[in-house]
């Protein structure tokens, strides 16, 4: 007796058919995710060029630091040449005072006229005139707006206060002046204001120095709460701040600092 061949209904064949298409698929699924995990591990890992790139220097200084740097760096002539200087173009003069400063479009444009009583050429230590017969000069051309010059107080003999601006590239004195509107009370009080003043800026320099190295930008003949100082400014060349020293003008010792972080 022949046994017929049985075959399965439609519906059975489908399924079997639809459990073996998702096996395959998942397969497949598992088998790219892998790769893609694989491939991930082994990929370099690359910065962003933003995450590793460093602030620009200037970019870090206030406008004033970028200001000093730029004066301190042009500047050829040191504090105590150019105070040496001045004081020889005044009779008897001694320093109150010189501050390095950008020359104006002023000072450029017409400079002073040399006065009267400027002592001959010799050499003087800062705050003291070298001595010799005084005689007229005729000053140097002006530098440029913006170029560095050392302005000076120097006062003379009698009292009279002058104001000698140095190049601070050349050395060269480019004017000179008397301070107008004077009184012989005015004078006095500058003569006494000296008399008091012991120690001499060279020796407030030293005391501001060696307390901090940099470069003097300045050094003024001043009160601080009562007290007659020398006011010193020390530029630090590594960050552009400047820092002022109060030295007791009579003692000699720092009074007070203050570091200016603009």
């Amino acid at each position: 007796m022949t046994t017929a061949l049985r075959i399965p209904p439609l519906r059975t064949i489908v399924a079997i058919c639809a459990l073996g298409g998702s096996a395959l698929l998942m397969t497949a699924c598992s088998t790219t995710t892998g790769s893609q995990a694989e491939a991930a591990e082994a990929a370099p890992t690359t910065a962003s060029p933003t995450d590793t790139a460093s602030p620009s220097p200037t970019a870090s200084l206030t406008k004033d630091q970028m200001q000093r740097r730029d004066l301190v760096s042009k500047t050829k002539v040191s504090w105590d040449k150019a105070a040496g200087t001045a004081v020889k173009e005044v009779s008897g003069g001694k320093l109150m005072g010189i501050e390095l400063k950008a020359a104006s479009q002023e000072n450029s444009a017409s400079p002073g006229t040399a006065s009267p009583g400027t002592a001959s050429p010799g050499t003087a230590s800062p705050g003291t005139a070298s001595p010799g017969t005084a005689s007229p000069s005729s000053p140097a051309p002006a530098p440029s707006p913006g170029s560095p010059e050392w302005q000076a107080k120097v006062a003379a003999a009698d009292g009279t206060v002058h104001m000698v601006d140095v190049d601070a590239a050349d050395g060269k004195v480019f004017r000179n002046q008397a301070q107008p509107g004077q009184s012989a009370d005015d004078r006095r009080k500058v003569a006494d204001r000296l008399r008091k003043a012991t120690q001499s800026p060279a020796q407030a320099v030293k005391a501001a120095t060696d307390k901090k190295k940099g470069t003097v930008t300045g050094a003024m003949l001043d009160e601080s709460d009562g007290k007659l100082v020398w006011a010193v400014d020390v530029v630090d060349t590594k960050d552009w701040k400047k820092t002022t020293y109060d030295v007791d003008a009579a003692s000699g010792k720092i009074a007070r600092e203050h570091t200016d972080q603009d």
